[in-house]
């Protein structure tokens, strides 16, 4: 965490706001690179990098589940869902398949 600091910036037409290259530097920004923007009830606005959120974000819930892989069965989940509804419309394609002919 670097210490906090004050720059100073200017808003620009059509609401550009440049960041000054001592932060870009400091935090790894680079044009292109998406950025999150808070606004607290007081007005104050925070920026943070999309990447450094998500960095700091993963794993956030590893200690719920320590030694699994939730995202691996949430796609094992998935496809048996998907093998079941495949199972239901193969049965009623038989049902109606019967009907027909009887």
């Amino acid at each position: 965490m670097l210490p906090a600091e004050r720059y100073s910036t200017t808003l620009g037409d059509r609401g550009r706001l440049v960041l000054p290259a001592q932060i870009r530097k400091s935090l790894d920004l680079h044009a292109g690179d998406r950025l999150i923007i808070f606004v607290d009830g007081e007005g104050e606005i925070r920026i943070v990098s999309a990447r450094q959120l998500a960095e700091r974000l993963r794993g956030l819930f590893r200690d719920i589940a320590p030694g699994r892989s939730l995202a691996d069965e949430l796609i094992a989940e998935r496809r048996a869902e998907a093998l079941r509804e495949e199972d239901e419309l193969i049965a009623e394609r038989r049902a109606e398949a019967e009907r027909e002919e009887a």
